[in-house]
């Protein structure tokens, strides 16, 4: 029996080495130490939990503290996640957003079922609940003054190239309407406060504008997200006939570069420093007094180093106004200096990474005209 059991765990180490299961089968996180016996793939801890909730699809079993009899292991030898993939991601619409290890977990559940519960990625031209080109429901809205979430109608209309929301269900006009191309949208769980919280940003007259909105089933909402994903993608497909689908891919929906708590002070550099909630989000630095509210109290474009833009450790010597925070930073542009202080060492050099990484960038001729628009406006 002894010898039968290390010959077994032998064969299941030659197996989880392969190259192709040295990654999460499902968020790509590396080092996965489960797998599912029924499925053949290798999965993280975090997602094993997840596939533990569908018994009926999944078996899950420690890599290293489990005991796999020959059979199994032969069954993850014959399969891995090579071959599973293959057939439950043959065919995964090109809009569809494949969550990694970092994305929250209704993102994460929702594939994991959307794949191997629901099959939808298993046949050619499957209809799916997000690909009409026209999406309609109820979404909890939070209000912009009361705070107070309310169910709203909403409507994506991909014919119209907009979303739209109602404050009443037989409202004839909608309260507001989005065109497709100036949306994103980001899952916010922490923020909004509910595990299937999603935030929708855009713009109008060329300011952020964000909606708060939830629903109680996560794969509501992320059929809500994926159908937004899927009339941009369609929409930018006409508006930019030559560009390819991964080009076009790459402009659909994005999370922030970076969030959190920092103190700034005005153009003149002598008022105190106020705490303010920043969002930064590619070359758009946006400032809120809280992280909940609709409309930003400002806007720092950030281009990039070659236009004169750059961001240096500190506040400039002599700097006089007033704040509580003593890790600084300054954003030089062909213009002026933005100063700000974090809270700690860590999130000062956190937002100085994230700056680094959008001002190490070359700009775009989209941003080229977003620049101008800053400074015409400033």
């Amino acid at each position: 029996m002894a010898g039968g059991h290390e010959r077994s765990m032998k064969a299941l180490k030659e197996v989880w080495r392969r190259a192709e299961n040295c990654l999460c089968a499902d968020c790509g996180k590396p080092d996965p130490d489960w797998a599912s016996s029924t499925l053949g793939v290798f999965i993280c801890l975090s997602c094993s939990g997840i596939h533990r909730n569908i018994p009926s699809i999944s078996k899950v079993k420690s890599l290293k503290m489990d005991h796999w009899d020959d059979a199994q292991v032969q069954f993850l030898a014959k399969h891995g996640n090579a071959v599973t993939k293959a057939i439950y991601e043959a065919h995964i619409p090109i809009y569809y957003y494949q969550p990694t290890y970092n994305d929250c977990h209704v993102l994460r559940e929702q594939w994991i079922r959307a794949k191997y519960e629901r099959r939808e990625f298993t046949e050619p031209g499957k209809q799916l609940p997000y690909s009409d080109g026209v999406k309609e429901g109820i979404l909890w809205k939070r209000g912009r003054d009361n705070g107070q979430f309310l169910p709203r109608k909403f409507l994506l209309s991909e014919r119209e190239g907009c979303l739209k929301y109602f404050t009443k269900q037989d409202a004839k006009e909608p309260k507001i309407n989005i065109k497709i191309d100036v949306i994103n949208a980001t899952f916010q769980p922490v923020k909004i406060g509910n595990p299937n919280g999603l935030q929708i940003t855009y713009l109008k007259d060329n300011k952020t504008r964000n909606i708060f909105v939830y629903h109680e089933s996560g794969k509501e909402v992320v059929d809500w997200f994926n159908a937004i994903r899927s009339v941009q993608f369609h929409y930018l497909k006409v508006a930019f006939p030559i560009a390819s689908d991964n080009e076009i891919k790459n402009r659909l929906t994005r999370n922030f570069l970076k969030e959190g708590y920092m103190e700034k002070t005005g153009p003149k550099q002598r008022e105190a420093f106020k705490k303010r909630w920043f969002t930064l989000d590619h070359r758009r630095l946006t400032y809120f007094k809280d992280p909940l509210d609709a409309f930003a109290k400002g806007e720092v474009f950030v281009g990039s180093r070659d236009n004169g833009y750059s961001v240096q450790k500190g506040l400039p010597t002599g700097t006089q106004g007033n704040f509580s925070w003593h890790y600084g930073l300054t954003i030089v542009t062909p213009d002026r200096e933005y100063l700000f202080t974090c809270e700690t060492e860590t999130d000062q050099l956190d937002w100085i990474s994230a700056f680094t990484s959008v001002i190490n960038q070359a700009m775009t001729p989209q941003e080229y005209a977003i620049e101008a628009y800053f400074k015409f406006k400033s």
